[in-house]
């Protein structure tokens, strides 16, 4: 509160928890944007999807394209790289844990997976998931609605979609640093539950 200077370096989705990085000096601040636009910092998300993510790694190497729907709210979809309007996005996805499918409660399987960001497109992760059939648990603009409906009742009342590490190099210093922010409880929770219900 008694910082004279307070400006955010970048943006999350509204629904997506994780690392938010707030400059405290103006340099800091263009040191700090400037690495971000030049794309040498690293951000990895921690994303729950529906289904079983069939790969250990992946790339996503798909455009995408912005447009607004009649009510002016914000989409994107992917395109093809002969749209005037394409903008490249680059998502690198790597497995971490498989969750069985939870038929009494009507789930199914899922997969948990660190997605690594490339370039910084509105919805990246959300549309790049999406497009190949595994769209994020508890998206409301992208992922499957007849799920997002079941989703409260076992726990889970918002999309699963968390900034979990940033890589950078400090503005003043230039030290090579790593943020790490763990999972919050009502998502670390929801996994949790699973797994030892897949043990029992």
């Amino acid at each position: 509160p008694q910082a004279k200077f307070l400006e955010l370096v970048h943006r999350l989705d509204r629904e997506t928890s994780g690392i938010l990085l707030v400059a405290k000096k103006r340099s800091a601040l263009k040191a700090l944007q400037d690495q971000f636009r030049e794309r040498s910092t690293g951000k990895t998300y921690l994303a729950l999807v529906q289904g079983r993510w069939p790969e250990q790694k992946k790339v996503i190497d798909v455009p995408l394209h912005k447009y607004l729907l009649p009510d002016g709210e914000r989409r994107v979809r992917t395109t093809t790289a002969d749209d005037p309007d394409a903008m490249r996005a680059l998502t690198l996805v790597r497995m971490r844990t498989q969750l069985p499918p939870r038929p009494l409660q009507g789930l199914p399987a899922m997969s948990l997976l660190e997605v690594t960001i490339k370039t910084g497109r509105t919805h990246q992760i959300r549309v790049h998931l999406a497009s190949q059939g595994h769209g994020i648990v508890g998206d409301d603009k992208y992922g499957d609605f007849e799920l997002n409906k079941r989703l409260p009742r076992q726990g889970l009342k918002r999309m699963f979609l968390h900034a979990w590490r940033l890589q950078l190099q400090h503005p003043a210093t230039g030290e090579a640093l790593t943020l790490l922010a763990e999972l919050p409880a009502e998502l670390a929770d929801f996994v949790t539950t699973r797994d030892k219900e897949s043990a029992s």
